[in-house]
């Protein structure tokens, strides 16, 4: 995996805004380097961007051990975009689906 900074862009597969599959009012934004989900913009320091078995991977990070737990459990922590073109935000409590946002 390649370790990147904050402003460093994520991949450009996963740019722009996403809705959630199961709640079409929940959005995921990507753009740049900045990530925003549910409304909320995620402080991370950097990100591990990786492929595993074909699926591009991120996993957004922060320098503070001692917060990592509570950082793992309030924020997106990961992001997939399958072979098949899925796309997944994650954390250690959840999963969810996103799809391009209608124009």
């Amino acid at each position: 995996m390649e370790q990147l900074g904050r402003d460093a862009p994520l991949p450009s597969e996963m740019q722009g805004r996403w809705v959630a599959v199961e709640d079409p009012a929940a959005e995921l934004i990507v753009n740049g380097g900045e990530v925003t989900c549910f409304g909320q913009a995620i402080d991370y320091d950097y990100k591990l961007v990786g492929e595993d078995d074909g699926a591009l991977t991120v996993s957004l990070k922060i320098n503070n051990e001692a917060c990592e737990d509570t950082f793992q459990r309030s924020n997106i922590t990961g992001l997939v975009r399958t072979p098949d073109g899925e796309f997944y935000a994650y954390n250690v409590k959840f999963a969810s689906q996103f799809v391009r946002a209608a124009s």
